[in-house]
Order: C-alpha cells, then sequence, then structure tokens
C-alpha cells in the first residue's frame, strides 16, 4: 500500500502535487518554486471565482506530533489547500517512507519569496501576528528588499475569539490578496480555518501560517548560517541557542520510531 494519494486536480493549477501521509498527517510533494506558483495561481483563481481564502500550512514534526492527538488540527492540516514540508524532520521521514521530498520549504524562506512575486504580480500583502512592532519591522525589511511590495496593512492582534472582529475589519479595510498569520501552530492554522469563509469574502486569496518567521525576518530571532541549513542542521543551531527547545524536540525519537513502523507496515 502507498503512503501517497494524489490530490484531485485544480482549475487554477493542472499539477497539484502527491501527497505524502506521515503517521496520518498530511504534507505536499514541492519545492519552493512549485510552492510560489501554486499560491499565485490559488490568487488568480479567486480574484475570478471568489470563495474561502485558501489555506497553506508549513508543517515540522511537531505539527505531526500534536496533530496525532488533535483531531481539528490535524483536520486543520490535511485539508489544506496546500501542506509545504517545513522541518527537517518531515523530508527525512519522506526518505525513510521512499518517497523523498525534494526540499525543505519553510515559513521563514516562503515569505520574503512570497513578497518578491507580489511585487511583481501586484497582489497586496497583510501581515498579521508577532508581537507588536515585528510585524511593522517585517513589512518595512520586505518593501526594502521587493520595490513597488503593496503592504496592505500590519497587525499583532492575537488568536483569541476577542481579537477576530478588529482583524477582519482591519482585513476588509486592506482588501489584500494575501495574509500572513504568525501566532504560533497550532493557533495560527486553526484562525485561519475558522475565518477562511470571512477572509475570502474580504478579497483574501491566500493565507498563510508563517509561525515565527516575522521574528527572523526582522533580526529578533538570529537563524542558522547557510552551510547549517543547507546540511539539515537548523534545528541543531536553534537547540544550542534556545536550549528550552529541547522540550519541543523530544518528539523527534519516537516521531522517527513510528514513521520506521509505518514503513515497514506499509510494504
Amino acid at each position: 500500500m502507498s503512503n501517497y494519494s494524489s490530490s484531485p486536480a485544480s482549475p487554477a493549477h493542472s499539477a497539484a502535487p502527491a501527497r505524502l501521509m506521515i503517521l496520518g498527517v498530511r504534507a505536499d510533494h514541492i519545492d519552493m518554486a512549485g510552492a510560489l506558483a501554486r499560491i499565485e495561481a490559488m490568487i488568480d483563481q479567486h480574484r475570478s471565482a471568489g470563495g474561502p481564502a485558501r489555506q497553506i500550512v508549513t508543517v515540522n514534526p511537531e505539527f505531526v506530533w500534536e496533530a496525532r492527538n488533535n483531531v481539528a488540527f490535524r483536520e486543520t492540516i490535511n485539508q489544506a489547500a496546500l501542506v509545504l514540508p517545513d522541518g527537517m524532520g518531515i523530508v527525512w521521514a519522506s526518505r525513510i517512507l521512499g518517497q523523498p521530498f525534494p526540499e525543505r520549504v519553510t515559513g521563514t524562506d516562503l515569505l520574503p519569496r512570497l513578497a518578491e512575486r507580489c511585487a511583481l504580480s501586484g497582489y497586496r500583502l497583510f501581515l498579521l501576528g508577532a508581537a507588536p512592532g515585528v510585524a511593522e519591522q517585517t513589512a518595512r525589511i520586505l518593501e526594502q528588499r521587493s520595490p513597488g511590495l503593496q503592504i496592505a496593512d500590519v497587525y499583532a492582534g492575537s488568536p483569541a475569539d476577542a481579537d477576530a472582529a478588529e482583524i477582519l475589519r482591519r482585513v476588509r479595510a486592506a482588501r489584500p490578496d494575501v495574509v500572513t498569520v504568525a501566532y504560533g501552530a497550532p493557533r495560527q492554522d486553526l484562525w485561519i480555518r475558522q475565518h477562511a469563509q470571512a477572509l475570502g469574502a474580504a478579497g483574501v486569496g491566500v493565507a498563510v501560517g508563517v509561525g515565527g518567521a516575522y521574528d527572523f525576518i526582522a533580526g529578533r530571532v538570529a537563524r542558522a548560517p547557510r552551510w547549517m541549513q543547507r546540511a539539515g542542521l537548523e534545528w541543531l543551531f536553534r537547540l544550542l541557542r534556545q536550549p528550552r527547545r529541547a522540550w519541543r524536540m523530544r518528539v523527534l525519537l519516537p516521531m522517527g520510531a513510528l514513521v520506521w513502523v509505518q514503513r515497514w507496515r506499509t510494504k
């Protein structure tokens, strides 16, 4: 039995990526170029046909572990328009399962590239989340890197229900094509799913959960050197800089063991 399933062809982009199920949680076989192409197609499709905002999830091992027991989170990931392999542990799992992903597609790498596409295509970008002031700083940096980028608005807010009305009011006023949400998982992803209809009605074609991307881009948190990123050792750099992350990374060994069990069962 294969771990892959084919997703239905999208009217906006016929070559929908294959889907790899890792412990019941989906990740899509796609690289950065393919992800950007599909996101742009989704925006164009929404501009012509409307509907709810298309949700993009960037999944890592912590997502998979949480989603095994969090049904709402698992459904959110599995029903998203696109699920990107963010963590190196996801790439390793794909190799164990015999269907290796071409590369990691992290939220931190995706956001500047997406901003470039927005600048070139005239899409409006809304940055939601992170601590007060971080989204503003991130917006300035993205505007410097991508001349012509239209930042529709920035707002910290929170994923609390009490803040939803104000966030959606700002989104309706700004009319962005893309909203990136930096509340951390699973809150950012559950928030996007809950408000996908309202976001779509406000003109949003795509909503992406980007976790700590603003903090990295704004320089609030240091990122691993490029050689460590290329070697798949960014997790080690972050662990050395933030030892408290060891509690979050405890899932790697048991998850790895369960992925091997999945491979044996699906032979």
